[in-house]
């Protein structure tokens, strides 16, 4: 996909008649393009992942904004199977952690160890030297291990033994946790709990899929064949930057969202900046996805389920009584009304 110049004001009405603007139908190329390789992505996955195109939607929104994805979903779901099919789409490379409560930080960064021949100490390269890393059962593993997930999904770096070593371009991290286990598990951070873009919830499959699921098994597993190169991720990011517009009114909706979710009597810690910028990012993201240089109200209120409600956290009182920080956001979102300018 070919980088394209970033979006210009509309022609007055006496320039009607002139030629059309080359770059506005270079953004609709770019559009065009982006909509082919996400359907194209869409329809791979789909070949083994039996499911919703609007959960392989969610990972694309995630990679093109730069963010990291918290999969959550019981067990036997095909959490694994779906973020090892969607990497095997982007022609990247791939690696999978196993989280226990024996994981060492250096399990994940990797390690120094001498080579006798030349006298010097080599990196052994951790599975975090990957461009989309999944994180099984991220919630078995103590503070210690995770705090080595921070530096990495939040500055795209790793340092060991003082020395920093950059990950690749792009980087995912793809973590998934079980909503009902209680014993060997440890509650994820709030700053990690930050550093990711979306929560996705995979519910159970409905009959249809499900039958489809038992079919597909009968037979053997189809080969992936990529669908997007690192190249065209990178063009797909610059296009979204630099010409996908999110007007003034929508980012004070985005910050009003986030506001209502700080002031309310039932939250100890509301939506951060951060929240608030990474709705925007996944918006516009959602938009070129859509086939739209430009964030419409429908994309903030898609996504902002999936962005806010894991940052939410509640008071003690509110979880006694049995509140639940998606019904904060889903109250922010019927009291929050979009008001554009006039």
């Amino acid at each position: 996909m070919s980088d394209v110049p970033a979006q210009t004001h509309e022609p007055a009405a006496d320039e009607a008649a002139k030629p059309a603007d080359p770059q506005a139908e270079a953004r609709a190329q770019a559009l065009a393009q982006i909509r082919t390789l996400s359907d194209a992505v869409k329809r791979e996955v789909g070949r083994v992942f039996i499911g919703s195109d609007q959960i392989t939607e969610g990972l694309l929104i995630a990679l093109i904004a730069g963010g990291h994805v918290l999969l959550e979903g019981v067990p036997g779901v095909a959490k694994t199977t779906l973020v090892r099919t969607f990497a095997q789409t982007l022609s990247v490379s791939f690696s999978r952690v196993q989280f226990t409560p024996d994981l060492l930080p250096s399990d994940i960064t990797g390690v120094y160890i001498p080579n006798l021949q030349t006298q010097e100490f080599i990196l052994r390269r951790g599975p975090i030297f990957a461009s989309v890393v999944l994180g099984d059962e991220i919630n078995r593993a103590p503070a210690k291990t995770q705090s080595a997930l921070l530096e990495a999904m939040q500055e795209r770096q790793v340092t060991i033994e003082g020395e920093t070593h950059e990950l690749p371009n792009p980087f995912l991290v793809l973590a998934t946790q079980n909503p009902l286990e209680q014993e060997g598990v440890y509650m994820l951070p709030e700053a990690q709990l930050d550093r990711f873009l979306l929560k996705v919830v995979i519910g159970y499959p409905s009959p249809e899929q499900e039958l489809q699921v038992l079919k597909t098994h009968q037979r053997a597993r189809p080969d992936i064949t990529p669908r997007m190169t690192p190249e065209d991720i990178a063009a797909v990011r610059r296009f979204v930057d630099t010409s996908v517009h999110a007007s003034d009114e929508m980012m004070r909706y985005i910050i009003t969202l986030a506001r209502f979710t700080r002031d309310h009597q039932h939250v100890a810690l509301g939506a951060s900046p951060r929240a608030a910028l990474s709705l925007l990012k996944a918006s516009k993201a959602r938009a070129a996805l859509r086939g739209r240089d430009y964030v419409l109200p429908d994309d903030v209120r898609a996504l902002a389920p999936e962005v806010f409600s894991h940052r939410v956290i509640l008071s003690a009182e509110a979880e006694l009584s049995g509140i639940y920080a998606g019904e904060i956001v889903r109250q922010a979102l019927s009291k929050v009304r979009y008001s554009p300018q006039r």
